[in-house]
């Protein structure tokens, strides 16, 4: 007898083995062009050295994938956090100071793996306490404007050749608002090497008063409605979108939605006309090669498809390291930062259920303080069923993801999402909301449960099928099996990357060529 999730999902006979899935094959990505080009990425976060969230592990796994293509190459603010990081920096380069943007000095890091990093040292912007972005308390550096100037006005002297580094960038890679700046510079400097400008999350835009005009050195034309300006202020991210020679956000769906006022965030008009134009497009992340279940030392014993021991040794772990009760029940996990965009409010809505029907759930998590002391309020109301840790550590994560059954997501809206896709490999199915990266990497039914509405009710219904999905191993082994072959490396996702690096430069030949 047969039995099945829904319409189109995984069908088994009991009669008949499990199904055997093999992973996705490798995808040998060649250059259309046998000369490795030179690629400057810009970041304000890369997961080696400094991480607040996914920007980092983007940062720190894409130009590694692509090095096997092209020389990329890193720029990041020197941080406190970079320059104790006991990596070696020698100084190759310096850079003069303009309007309030004083000068400073580039180092260069030779990571083990090979990866060159570029370092922006500028002791009075970038070495202090706190993260790229504010103090310890959650405040944002004043000085944010002048600080992600002075990395952008670097990346563009870099790409101009005039900061002594003995290493001129052929294309230019910019990520999110603190480097939204760099394509406009280089504009303004009449660069014609071309740029690629990278939404990781629209929400954040960086956003700058008109009076700061003259400190950053930013031309009249800035405040034009199609370049910096929006209501009434100028943004550094929509600086971005408007001068960068191609965008790109982290997943197709989100693409499309962006431009929606739904989740446009007021630039949805802006955003319309690039991709009418042609010039937007989304390109999925993905992960790297150290999310392997059968040899990752963060777990107590490493697994694989279809053989669960190891797993159940990670949820052994979890349910004593977070004071759960020692049993086989369905084990739900958040991994995630406890913030609103995040929908903590909907799983704290879907907990009761969870507990009704024999669940537990760990939370695992850091963000804004309301939401985290409903969390703990959570774990109080419902002792041995519930637990959180607030806070993060990779440690922990890892087997949470490897330990757990079923992974909680339900994003309001989600860029691209990378838990999802963790998840998938440690064999914990996801439950997301259908949006963004989540609708483009999740099959619902098959490597996990999609549900279509921001409320509880849509929420509890898709818990409610994954906790009948528990009750049925086979069916759980193949929904298992067929999430840990999915198999998002970046190994898969850099071709659209080289695609769109080889058209850009293919048009900066022929312009190049047009004008000799």
């Amino acid at each position: 007898m047969s039995i099945a999730v829904n319409a189109g999902s995984i069908r088994l006979n009991k009669t008949q083995p499990a199904i055997r899935l093999t992973p996705r094959p490798v995808l040998q990505v060649r250059s259309s062009h046998s000369e490795k080009k030179k690629i400057l990425f810009v970041t304000s976060e890369l997961t080696d050295l400094i991480k607040t969230g996914g920007l980092a592990d983007v940062s720190a796994a894409l130009p590694r994938a692509l090095g096997t293509l092209h020389d990329v190459r890193v720029l990041i603010p020197g941080y406190t956090q970079v320059l104790r990081s006991g990596h070696a920096i020698r100084v190759v380069g310096s850079l003069g100071a303009q309007a309030e943007i004083p000068a400073c000095r580039i180092g260069r890091m030779d990571m083990p793996d090979g990866l060159i990093i570029y370092v922006l040292i500028c002791p009075e912007l970038y070495e202090r306490d706190g993260n790229p972005y504010g103090d310890g308390h959650g405040n944002d550096w004043p000085d944010n404007p002048v600080r992600f100037a002075r990395l952008c006005l670097a990346a563009a002297e870099i790409a101009a050749g005039t900061a002594c580094i003995r290493w001129t960038p052929e294309l230019v890679h910019a990520h999110d608002w603190p480097t939204g700046l760099t394509p406009a510079y280089m504009h303004w400097r009449g660069l014609r090497t071309p740029s690629v400008f990278t939404i990781h999350n629209l929400a954040y835009q960086g956003n700058i008063d008109m009076s700061l005009r003259r400190a950053l050195a930013l031309p009249h034309e800035a405040c034009g409605v199609e370049r910096m300006e929006f209501y009434g202020k100028l943004s550094l991210l929509k600086a971005g979108i408007a001068y960068a020679s191609h965008v790109t956000t982290v997943s197709a769906t989100y693409a499309q939605e962006i431009t929606t006022e739904e989740f446009g965030c007021g630039m949805e008009g802006f955003l319309r006309m690039k991709a009418r134009q042609g010039l937007l497009s989304g390109l999925l992340n993905g992960i790297d090669e150290s999310w392997e279940p059968q040899s990752d030392p963060h777990l107590v014993r490493g697994f694989s498809a279809c053989d669960w021991q190891g797993k159940a040794a990670n949820a052994a772990y979890v349910r004593q390291a977070f004071g759960l009760e020692a049993d086989a029940s369905p084990l739900f996990a958040v991994v995630s930062r406890l913030v609103q965009q995040k929908g903590i409010d909907l799983t704290l809505g879907v907990a009761e259920t969870i507990v009704a029907n024999g669940g537990q759930l760990a939370i695992l998590g850091q963000g804004e303080p309301h939401i985290e002391e409903e969390v703990r309020e959570l774990a109080r109301r419902y002792p041995g069923r519930v637990a959180a840790h607030v806070g993060f550590n990779e440690h922990d994560a890892r087997r949470l993801f490897a330990g757990s059954d079923f992974l909680l997501m339900p994003s309001r809206y989600e860029p691209c999402g990378l838990s999802q896709m963790y998840a998938q490999r440690y064999a914990s199915l996801p439950i997301a909301r259908r949006t963004g990266g989540l609708a483009d990497s999740i099959e619902d039914g098959l490597t996990g449960f999609l549900f279509d509405q921001p409320s509880v009710d849509s929420y509890r219904h898709a818990v409610l099928r994954a906790l009948e999905i528990h009750q049925r191993p086979d069916l759980l082994c193949a929904m298992r099996c067929r999430a840990m072959a999915t198999g998002f490396f970046w190994r898969h996702a850099i071709a659209p990357y080289d695609h769109l690096y080889q058209q850009l430069l293919g048009v900066h030949r022929e312009a190049a060529h047009a004008i000799s």
